[in-house]
């Protein structure tokens, strides 16, 4: 028909079984699919592993597999101590055979910290062909061969189906070479990366963000240009600006999304999160998020638990054999050397939100259902930008506590209260 868009209406769905943690991330990056991913969160992880093609038959295929199966023995003898501390502390629950799943479920998501990327997932996924064809075309150019030998496993399954609508999934300079061609323009004067905490840091905001926000709800009724509707809401006072937002939330229930105004400002977060908090992370496509590689040197992060139980000093001992063993081969197999590295190793993360995206985040990540790793970060998103924008952020937070947000803001709770949901 002339445009390439009618192939949005043509849509598959793909099963990807033994895919790679570290192969997964690159599939995610695409905002226009569906992914419904096998959680290691709520599974008890076997010993599989991907063996990359990178390392096979090379002089560091023994080293690297020992290191592997020295993690997964960690995995499962921190998760049997693990499960036995997380039933003694919530006995309570533990009473009730409902709530045993949810309960090993917290041993489970803090033994898979030791877990490295090279271990094997599971993904549903469902895209359009349009998307589906960007994809073939960028993992056509990929670094790791894992994810190019998928792109060309896929491509197989649907080329035949599909021959006029997936058109161009060849390699092509654009995506194979940019980056590399950027990197040798980077100064070596900037340094190396430092040991550094997976705290985040806003260093970028819109500006006057909650006379923008007001603004625009202004413009969505008035009829007048965004010129006007900005300069009145700049001399608004601060009263006036908050009633405005009052009004635009005031029928707003924990499950809804914010309007669609709050798009028009963002926020920008440096932040360095651990393997497993990333796995959340990336999963909310809207933002804009570039990911550095994974570096050891950017620290670990070990659960809380873990020392409770009295093993952090074995598993700091496993991290760093596994950062030293990542070392030796970096030069030699590049960006293969990630896959030994394990789900409590950082990478540094810039991620741009609209407000209405981080009202989202919170409400799924800061509840109390939320895995601590990411709840903690989110958390830290939150309380910066309620600095930056007080009034666009004041009903900001998990989903168990909007009731009493809604309540202090508006002096009652909110009009219709939500089913209550698992895990609460």
């Amino acid at each position: 028909m002339g445009h390439h868009s009618v192939a949005e209406h043509a849509v598959f769905n793909f099963d990807l079984i033994g895919v790679s943690r570290l192969a997964i991330e690159e599939v995610e990056k695409f905002r226009l699919g569906s992914f419904t991913e096998k959680s290691q969160r709520y599974i008890k992880l076997e010993r599989d592993f991907v063996l990359p093609e990178e390392i096979k038959c090379s002089k560091f295929e023994k080293e690297y597999s020992d290191t592997i199966h020295l993690q997964n023995e960690f995995y499962h003898k921190s998760f049997e101590k693990l499960h036995e501390l997380v039933f003694k502390k919530h006995s309570g629950l533990a009473k009730d055979k409902k709530n045993h799943r949810m309960i090993e479920g917290w041993a489970k998501e803090d033994a898979r910290y030791i877990a490295s990327l090279a271990t094997e997932g599971q993904l549903g996924m469902t895209i359009n062909a349009r998307s589906l064809e960007h994809i073939f075309r960028r993992f056509a150019s990929a670094k790791l061969k894992e994810v190019r030998d998928l792109g060309r496993s896929m491509f197989s399954l649907v080329e035949e189906i599909a021959p006029s609508i997936i058109l161009f999934t060849k390699a092509n300079d654009y995506d194979e070479k940019t980056y590399d061609e950027l990197k040798k323009l980077t100064p070596e004067s900037l340094g190396k990366a430092r040991t550094a905490s997976n705290n985040a840091m806003l260093v970028d905001h819109t500006p006057q963000a909650d006379s923008k926000v007001v603004a625009a709800l202004l413009y969505a009724t008035s009829g007048l240009s965004f010129d006007k509707c900005l300069s009145k809401a700049k001399k608004m006072s601060n009263a006036s600006k908050k009633k405005v937002i009052l009004a635009a939330c005031q029928h707003m229930e924990l499950y809804d999304a914010a309007l669609r105004e709050f798009e028009f400002v963002d926020m920008t977060f440096d932040m360095t999160p651990s393997a497993a908090c990333f796995g959340q992370l990336k999963r909310h496509r809207m933002a804009s998020i570039t990911a550095q590689l994974y570096d050891p040197s950017l620290g670990i992060t070990i659960p809380d638990s873990i020392k409770e139980v009295k093993m952090d000093k074995e598993f700091k001992d496993i991290a760093e054999r596994t950062s030293e063993f990542y070392l030796k081969i970096k030069d030699s197999v590049g960006p293969a050397a990630q896959y030994v590295l394990t789900n409590a190793h950082r990478k540094r993360v810039l991620m741009r939100v609209n407000a209405r995206e981080l009202y989202h985040i919170s409400r799924l990540r800061e509840d109390a259902a939320a895995q601590w790793d990411i709840r903690r970060l989110s958390g830290e998103m939150s309380k910066l930008a309620k600095k930056v924008m007080p009034l666009t952020m004041m009903l900001i937070g998990g989903k168990d506590s909007y009731p009493s947000i809604y309540e202090k803001i508006y002096g009652h709770p909110p009009k219709v209260i939500a089913p209550k949901l698992p895990g609460h």
